[in-house]
């Protein structure tokens, strides 16, 4: 298949905009074909997504690519490397509608179905090349959560399924080949018999639907999301580990704790018993507003979790290198860019905007950035060496919004000796100013604690570089208000 980066979206439901909005984020131009116009529901999707999945990174996304919406089956087959099917979960319309686009597609496109049920070799029935249809499941929101089950066959050849797992990986996803056919894959499968158990559970008004996910929210869910099912398990057992886990509780399966081997009716009785309590537990909120929510909720814990360096949170630090791209910091460039980034949900406060202690974050990390740039990186630091702040002064300009596309450009006022003299400017996507901050540092011996004179290497970099940045002159921006103190001056 061709290095094209051209999306196919057959489908615009929840998930067809998901993916779309996945795509779209990673720089692909992505087309949409839906026999039922929804154009408007899938751009909702695609703005949520544009909000939320790019501050799960510390850099910023490829441009953003474009997404346009296609009448014609044929032109957006014919056109795409990768055609995502997320049509109704019927058998008879999605082998119609796969048919309709083997018809028109390149050989060497990949045909990825959403279906969250049926097998591959269900969808490959009656296809003329069916070695290029597989299953890729995601969960929703599909922008969000990075793991999508791909499901192949006997039929499907290796080399195209090297290529679409080469693709999910380059938008962000794990794909976990799941080791055989089967109905449901792994996720649903799991997930049914947790909602068969609630249905009963609330049949039998043993539970409402707020108390089950109270005990999920507050209990069980915190522990999987973290850490899954059997490593949760695995320290349940103690020091003796998951062998006597096993051997402790695997008798009580057998006990009748469950009915999962039973279905409850789903009669209007029930169905209107589990309605009018879901509406009381959430019904204070829209869907539109239970998506922001849980957006922003997911984002928080992801982020989290990568701070952690644990769960999807690795996951997420093994992407970033991957699928984000690093600001410029050329010694030649003045001012240097050091920061290039999405603002984070969870750095809003109370006023709805960026928290005036983020603003000290982001300036840190543009200190962090040309440091770097100067060769004071992590080797430089476990060595023995680094830079202390010690005075600081910000002026906040302007608000930050969370999903504001933010960059810092710096300006090194003096690089001498132990001395270092940084200036940042803190702009929007547009260029306006939101803040600049003034920072004071020194060189430190970390073996002593004490200031020290840098390495000849790092003393050569700040040298060329403050000599750059002082021809090219200071803007109006990087006026300094502060100063080396002489040693004994009073504060």
């Amino acid at each position: 298949m061709e290095d094209r980066k051209a999306a196919a979206i057959v489908g615009g439901g929840v998930i067809g905009g998901g993916w779309a909005a996945r795509f779209a984020l990673h720089g692909w131009e992505v087309s949409v074909f839906d026999p039922d116009p929804q154009a408007a529901a899938v751009l909702a999707t695609v703005e949520r997504a544009r909000k939320s999945y790019p501050a799960l990174y510390d850099r910023l996304l490829p441009p953003m690519g474009k997404v346009s919406f296609v009448a014609d089956l044929a032109d957006v087959a014919r056109n795409a490397s990768w055609i995502q099917e997320s049509v109704p979960e019927r058998l008879e319309v999605k082998l119609a509608t796969i048919g309709r686009i083997q018809a028109h597609c390149s050989a060497d496109a990949v045909i990825a179905s959403s279906t969250s049920g049926f097998k591959p070799s269900d969808l490959q029935q009656g296809s003329p090349r069916p070695g290029q249809i597989i299953v890729a499941h995601p969960f929703n929101p599909v922008y969000l959560l990075p793991v999508v089950e791909m499901v192949l066959s006997g039929a499907n050849d290796p080399e195209l399924a090297d290529t679409a797992e080469a693709v999910l990986r380059q938008v962000g996803m794990h794909p976990l080949r799941v080791r055989a056919e089967i109905d449901a894959h792994l996720g649903d499968r799991l997930l049914e018999a947790l909602w068969r158990e609630a249905l009963w559970l609330i049949r039998d008004d043993i539970a409402t639907t707020g108390e089950i996910d109270e005990v999920m929210t507050l209990g069980f869910g915190l522990r999987w999301a973290q850490m899954g099912l059997f490593e949760t398990y695995r320290i349940a057992g103690g020091p003796q580990g998951m062998e006597h886990f096993i051997r402790q509780f695997g008798p009580h399966l057998k006990a009748p704790w469950t009915r999962l081997t039973e279905v409850p009716d789903l009669d209007d009785a029930l169905a209107a018993k589990i309605g009018s309590q879901s509406d009381r537990q959430s019904g204070s909120h829209s869907i539109e507003e239970l998506e922001e929510i849980r957006d922003a909720n997911l984002v928080t814990m992801l982020r989290g979790l990568k701070a952690r360096n644990w769960g999807a949170g690795r996951f997420l630090r093994d992407c970033e290198d991957r699928v984000t791209t690093s600001p410029e910091r050329g010694m030649d460039c003045c001012p240097m860019t050091t920061v290039e980034r999405v603002i984070p949900p969870d750095w809003i406060d109370y006023n709805g905007h960026m928290n005036e202690a983020r603003y000290l974050e982001i300036f840190s990390l543009a200190t962090d950035g040309f440091l770097e740039a100067i060769g004071c990186d992590s080797a430089y630091v476990e060595a023995g060496r680094s830079y202390f702040t010690l005075e600081t002064h910000i002026r906040h300009l302007d608000e930050a919004f969370a999903g504001d596309q933010i960059h810092v450009q710096t300006i090194c006022l003096l690089g001498e000796g132990k001395k270092l003299h940084l200036m940042h400017r803190l702009s929007g996507a547009t260029g306006e100013s939101l803040a600049t901050g003034e920072h004071i540092l020194v060189h430190i011996d970390l073996s002593v604690r004490r200031s020290s004179d840098p390495d000849a290497g790092i003393a050569r970099a700040l040298a060329d570089i403050s000599s750059i940045h002082a021809a090219a002159g200071l803007p109006g921006w990087a006026q300094p208000r502060l100063s080396f103190r002489r040693k004994g001056s009073s504060e």
